[in-house]
């Protein structure tokens, strides 16, 4: 291409998608990030969920077409978790690092869940630290629900669990962190 050309128009289909993405993307970054616990691995997974999607939808085999999308990236991005979690447990296992533990700390403080502009952060860093510690039944379905804004049916579907299931792991999430917040509250670690 010679630098006095124009670019190529992006095609219809390429600008449905960026649209898609733009909207859906941070959605689905929270989920990973839920699922991996940590900024880079969920990156990497969503990226990884990605692109098996857009081979689905090349090859013809994803069908349902675009509504088909989200669903399909949820249950890839759990699956994904899942291994790397396990390829990763293996290789800590033999490594045995002591000090990764303190790095992720002090990265995840550069890292927040959530916006900065959002709510104070000692509130935020509270209701992160709860989320956190909430059994991952629990918080995958919160985070799926609150910011991936998914209907109990469609949580369900994508973790394989009733959605009777998605919705009294739902309740007993929230409740957790209520609890927990309470507490925090009562311990003069947070004022609201």
């Amino acid at each position: 291409m010679k630098v006095t050309e124009a670019p190529a128009p992006v095609s219809p289909a390429a600008s449905a998608w960026r649209e898609w993405l733009a909207e859906y993307a941070p959605r689905l970054f929270l989920f990973a990030r839920n699922q991996t616990r940590n900024y880079e691995d969920a990156q990497d997974v969503l990226q990884d969920a990605i692109v098996k999607l857009v081979e689905k939808i090349r090859t013809g085999e994803l069908i349902g077409g675009q509504d088909a999308w989200q669903p399909y990236l949820y249950t890839t991005i759990r699956r994904l978790s899942i291994d790397l979690y396990r390829r990763d447990d293996r290789r800590r296992r033999r490594e045995d690092h002591v000090s990764a533990d303190e790095e992720t700390k002090q990265f995840e403080a550069f890292h927040p869940w959530f916006d900065q502009d959002g709510s104070d952060d000692e509130t935020r860093s509270q209701l992160e630290a709860a989320l956190q510690a909430l059994p991952e039944k629990f918080s995958e379905v919160i985070v799926m629900k609150v910011w991936g804004e998914r209907t109990f049916a469609e949580i369900g579907e994508a973790l394989n669990i009733s959605q009777n299931t998605a919705a009294s792991r739902y309740r007993y999430g929230l409740d957790a962190l209520k609890k927990e917040l309470n507490n925090a509250r009562r311990r003069g670690d947070l004022i609201i």
